[in-house]
């Protein structure tokens, strides 16, 4: 039987779906779908270049990675509200200024920068999907979507 309520662990997987889901999709390290499928084939130029290698594979995969971000952003979008993720948002977001303002982190690596981007919104996905628990366990009220 599957506890419906808010536990670490399911947030600690949460975060780990939601971090594979970002990095698999886009990283600045060129490993990432984004990578896989935009990469010219060797002497080829145009449009042509891009789209010569595209297999079923990648479609596949394609298909999977927006199956998964509508799983994430839907729920994110019903848990949070469109108001909730853009506080959590600029939450993340002034804890990456304050860190560049105090000299924690350097803004000179467009890298690291990315990292940081792409950590945020992982964490921000992570949050909206576990929200609903996390509220249910703090307020003892239950989300519901309305039908009808």
């Amino acid at each position: 039987m599957a506890s419906e309520g808010f536990s670490w662990g399911g947030f600690l997987a949460r975060v780990v779906a939601a971090f594979a889901l970002v990095y698999l999709t886009y990283n600045p390290e060129g490993f990432s779908f984004f990578h896989w499928v935009l990469h010219p084939a060797p002497g080829e130029t145009g449009i042509g270049a891009y789209l010569h290698g595209f297999t079923p594979v990648k479609a596949l995969a394609g298909i999977a990675l927006v199956t998964g971000w509508v799983v994430f952003l839907q729920a994110t979008r019903r848990s949070l509200g469109v108001g909730g993720a853009l506080l959590v948002v600029a939450l993340f977001g002034c804890t990456i200024w304050a860190m560049i303002y105090y000299g924690a982190i350097s803004p000179t690596s467009s890298k690291a920068m990315a990292h940081l981007v792409l950590i945020a919104l992982s964490l921000v996905l992570a949050i909206g999907v576990s929200w609903s628990h996390l509220s249910r366990r703090l307020t003892g009220q239950q989300d519901t979507d309305t039908v009808g």
